[in-house]
């Protein structure tokens, strides 16, 4: 029963993170840590970024909550959080770093609908240059009209030979 409960803790962390991204994206990185976020949005020169930060910035309470979990007796269930935040943390990495942005170029070509869904809605995303104006501030969430945008361009395209998904 314990397995059972620990893997719910870190598949509801996991889905709880999505929301817990798009509130620090829309409110935290435009708002307040813009300046850290940024160059994001504002490309300059060089592989990493000031908005790498962030990625220490949620690995943090994950290693606290991991190590806090597994040294005190009693709260397995705190370190089932600590790999729920990880967990997204990959998820996130994948779908932002590799799939969209293509900092590593793993999975460049693909055609599928939900990388094409999430691709546009970045771009729709990165179309703003300012910390003010915005939409789409989620990560593996994606909105309908994301969908409906990419099963339309699929419809008009079939029959013609489309090998991967634009870049965006």
């Amino acid at each position: 029963m314990i397995v059972v409960l620990y893997f719910l803790i870190v598949l509801g962390v996991f889905l709880l993170m999505e929301a817990i991204t798009w509130c620090t994206h829309r409110w935290v990185m435009h708002g307040f840590l813009w300046y850290l976020h940024k160059d994001h949005h504002q490309v300059e020169p060089g592989f990493f970024e000031k908005n790498d930060a962030f990625f220490v910035i949620f690995a943090i309470p994950s290693m606290l909550s991991i190590m806090y979990g597994m040294q005190t007796p009693g709260f397995w269930w705190l370190h089932g959080i600590g790999f729920g935040i990880m967990a997204y943390g990959f998820a996130y990495f994948i779908v932002h770093d590799v799939i969209i942005h293509q900092r590593f170029k793993w999975f460049s070509r693909s055609n599928n609908t939900y990388i094409r869904a999430i691709r546009w809605a970045h771009k729709m995303h990165h179309k703003h240059l300012h910390k003010h104006q915005g939409e789409s501030f989620g990560m593996l969430y994606v909105h309908k009209k994301y969908w409906e945008k990419v099963r339309r361009d699929k419809q008009l395209m079939k029959g013609k030979k489309v090998e991967y998904a634009p870049e965006g």
